[in-house]
């Protein structure tokens, strides 16, 4: 009788693991198309919403204007068109970078973007820094202090950041600091020798501090950061709650891990496994919801910038709001669409360069 042997398996070959540049740079392909995508909506959104109240001219100048004469106007703009063919020729300019003009003072819309986004800009990277002074050490001091008094306080303190409205905020530190002591300015983004001065620069930036830096102007520049402080902790501070809640939560965690546990065993300080081994994966969170917090600081600085009066995107939005001139608002919002829009996808990138695991 034959001895029947078993052959062996066949050899499967193992799966090709993706290449970790590879799979990055998909990751990263992916969320650069999806902001295409992402400003089509809301620029189709804006455009529609719009147009509910009517014609943009009407809008503005209606009950201001002799009825024939607004006729006339809406015609010229081409108002008086189907809805359909106008938010094609609304798309085709936007390709093309004609925003239009506005309809309150006639100014081109891409002009009035440049002047004031600069303030906006400012402002936000001001507050951002605020945010990430106080939220980040406050969020390692409370997780190092974990159920004690001070991290008791600092929880509260994170609360009532969040949760106040920012204009409250921004009215009760300047009733505060300006009204009541005195120590920084009511209003403005500077005093009128130093606009004067960054006015009369070449090719300025529109930044404030960056170009009296560039100019080695450093009274101009302590001028400028005197009228900074109160705008930039009255909207920052709405970011820094998050950020401290954030830190503590994830040190906290962190701390209970098995690598800070054999450094604690070898006798490793409280302190330094804190400040040392546990703060840095609890920054990966901050990174990731940053992008949401500038979306939040671009939204909060409408009513910043309207309380202290710096004139930026905000306090234009504001006022074209007023005037119900939907060509700038149009413009305004477009452009804060692209800045959030760009900025998730910076953050994305960069939460994919720290931890990997974000793309699979």
């Amino acid at each position: 009788m034959a001895t029947m042997i078993d052959a062996p398996p066949p050899t499967v070959a193992p799966p090709k693991s993706k290449s970790a540049g590879g799979g990055l740079g998909r990751y990263i392909l992916i969320r650069f198309l999806l902001i295409f995508p992402t400003i089509f909506i809301l620029v189709t959104l804006v455009f529609f919403l719009m147009r509910i109240t009517g014609d943009p001219i009407t809008a503005a100048q209606g009950g201001r204007l002799p009825q024939e004469q607004i006729d006339a106007l809406i015609h010229q703009a081409g108002y008086d068109r189907s809805l359909f063919i106008q938010y094609i020729e609304y798309l085709g300019n936007i390709a093309t970078g004609n925003f239009g003009r506005t309809i309150s003072d006639g100014r081109p819309v891409i002009e009035m973007l440049t002047t004031f986004g600069a303030a906006t800009l400012e402002l936000t990277i001001n507050a951002l820094l605020v945010a990430l002074l106080v939220g980040i050490p406050l969020g390692m001091f409370a997780a190092h202090k974990r159920d004690k008094v001070p991290d008791a306080f600092l929880r509260l303190f994170a609360i009532l950041c969040y949760a106040t409205p920012v204009f409250f905020a921004g009215l009760l530190l300047k009733l505060v600091f300006s009204v009541g002591l005195g120590w920084f300015p009511v209003a403005g983004r500077a005093s009128t020798t130093t606009e004067l001065a960054m006015g009369r620069l070449g090719a300025p930036t529109g930044i404030y501090w960056l170009d009296a830096l560039r100019s080695s102007d450093l009274a101009a520049f302590g001028d400028i950061v005197h009228h900074a402080v109160l705008p930039a902790v009255a909207l920052g501070l709405l970011t820094a709650g998050v950020f401290l809640r954030l830190v503590r939560t994830n040190v906290i965690g962190t701390l209970g891990k098995d690598y800070v546990e054999a450094g604690r065993s070898r006798g490793v300080s409280e302190y330094r496994l804190v400040t040392k081994h546990a703060y840095k994966p609890a920054l990966i969170p901050i990174i990731t919801v940053m992008g949401l917090q500038i979306a939040l600081m671009l939204g909060g600085a409408v009513l910043t910038e309207t309380t202290f009066e710096w004139k930026g995107l905000g306090y234009q939005l504001a006022q074209y709001l007023t005037a119900r001139d939907f060509v700038a608002v149009q413009g305004i919002v477009m452009l804060l669409a692209v800045i959030v829009a760009v900025t998730n996808f910076v953050v994305d990138i960069a939460a994919a360069l720290i931890d990997p695991r974000v793309r699979y």
